[in-house]
């Protein structure tokens, strides 16, 4: 089939990489001529693992490529999936202008019968409204369908081959029915695919972001009442995921959720139910607790040096808001930055991948290092901000070498207490026994 993809962001690659490599011919679509030389030449701007050496060999294949112009990436679709970004606005409610722009632009376009598909997220309502963009102008008729994503950065590629289920919502039968035969590859593991109407598909892209954003706050308020009640979180964290009503999944407390998704989506969806007419004071609680969360860390460092931390350098692992990724957006690292720059402190950081737009945000306010170990050099304590594997079996007497003072903030509570113990580290998890 021949699939215009709209955006060469985060979605709209992986999405494209994949539906090229079962045999579609994929055109993407970017008003952005520097990114779209790149991908044509495989330099791929964004980092997920296998996604450049996916899109090269669809490329040399000659199943993938990308333009810029809006007229040949229509002439080109079959099936035209949009993929451009939805970020908030200053009220919290996602921005579609991008989105009504690729409409309007398109619509004239279009002069045959044609199925669209979104799969940004979007507020509920959205799919009808960009239907009625495009057909008020287009000379044939568009249906427009809800095919949400749910892919995990880091592990997208696997998420897309091998989704877990896919919504489709679809008011018209027939375009519904396009759709789901391009997913007929991806699901022969027998994963469900689910029909649906447009808009039950757009909410439950937001209440299935919402509920795992939930989980989260829920298990970090566990966590600090933990702190405050002398008990170790592990312990109750196992107790309640052997429950399969619960499982375990997203029971991890730490230094709070960030990324594209979490942060935003909870908002929109709150915003979404005030539109209806309803408060949403769940929502709004797990948002107002991972918000303090991410405080906590220089919380705990400040409680711990008080007024010499201005005099002081902290060392940074991983600032990432998740291994696997180079995405920093909402990273709880930026908020434990911003403190320690604001009290005066140094900041020397490393992360395998997320360095290079952590510079593009602080530029020489913060010391870069591309190895773990020299990121401690000069520097009195390390604080861990996201848990790539890179960082969970270090060498604790190279760390206590290296170190001016013996002392690991853990926001990940990568390690063990009896371990940090054994080599004399001074040691603050979340909600497990802090090592003095």
């Amino acid at each position: 089939m021949k699939i215009t993809i709209a955006g060469s962001g985060y979605v709209g690659l992986v999405t494209g990489a994949c539906l090229a490599d079962t045999g579609n011919s994929v055109l993407g679509y970017d008003i952005d001529r520097a990114r779209v030389d790149d991908l044509n030449n495989g330099i791929c701007p964004i980092y997920e693992p296998g996604l450049t050496e996916l899109i090269r060999a669809n490329v040399q294949a000659g199943r993938m490529r990308f333009t810029d112009d809006i007229k040949q990436a229509i002439a080109h679709a079959e099936v035209v999936f949009i993929a451009i970004g939805t970020p908030p606005d200053k009220d919290g409610d996602a921005d579609l202008s991008h989105i009504e722009s690729f409409a309007h632009a398109m619509a004239p376009l279009v002069n045959r019968p044609l199925t669209v598909a979104i799969k940004s997220t979007v507020p509920v309502g959205t799919g009808e409204h960009i239907e009625k963009i495009i057909n008020s102008r287009s000379m044939a008729r568009v249906d427009l369908v809800s095919n949400p994503e749910f892919l995990k950065e880091g592990n997208a590629i696997n998420d897309f081959k091998r989704p877990d289920r896919v919504v489709i919502g679809a008011e018209s039968h027939e375009a519904g029915q396009i759709i789901r035969e391009l997913y007929l590859p991806f699901v022969r593991n027998q994963r469900p695919m689910l029909e649906m109407r447009r808009a039950a598909a757009e909410l439950t892209k937001y209440a299935s972001n919402a509920c795992l954003a939930t989980r989260i706050s829920f298990i970090n308020e566990i966590a600090n009442l933990c702190d405050r009640l002398g008990i170790d979180v592990e312990e109750v964290r196992h107790g309640m995921g052997t429950d399969p009503r619960i499982g375990p999944q997203f029971l991890y407390p730490g230094a709070g959720y960030g990324g594209s998704c979490f942060p935003k989506d909870v908002q929109a969806l709150s915003h979404v139910a005030r539109k209806a007419g309803m408060e949403t004071e769940l929502l709004q609680a797990v948002h107002q607790v991972n918000e303090a969360q991410k405080q906590l860390l220089f919380k705990k460092i400040r409680d711990r040096f008080g007024d010499k931390l201005g005099s002081m350098t902290c060392a940074i692992w991983g600032v990432s808001f998740k291994p696997n990724t180079d995405d920093i957006r909402e990273a709880p690292a930026l908020k434990l930055i911003d403190s320690l720059l604001q009290a005066g402190a140094g900041v020397q950081a490393h992360d395998p991948q997320g360095l290079d737009n952590l510079h593009s945000m602080y530029g020489d306010r913060v010391h870069y290092f591309d190895r773990p170990y020299n990121a401690l050099e000069g520097a009195d304590f390390l604080t861990i901000c996201t848990e790539w594997s890179a960082f969970r079996s270090p060498d604790f007497q190279e760390i206590k070498r290296r170190l001016r003072q013996p002392v690991i903030f853990d926001g990940r509570n990568l390690y063990e207490p009896a371990t940090m113990r054994r080599y004399s580290l001074e040691y603050y998890p979340f909600g497990r026994p802090t090592v003095r």
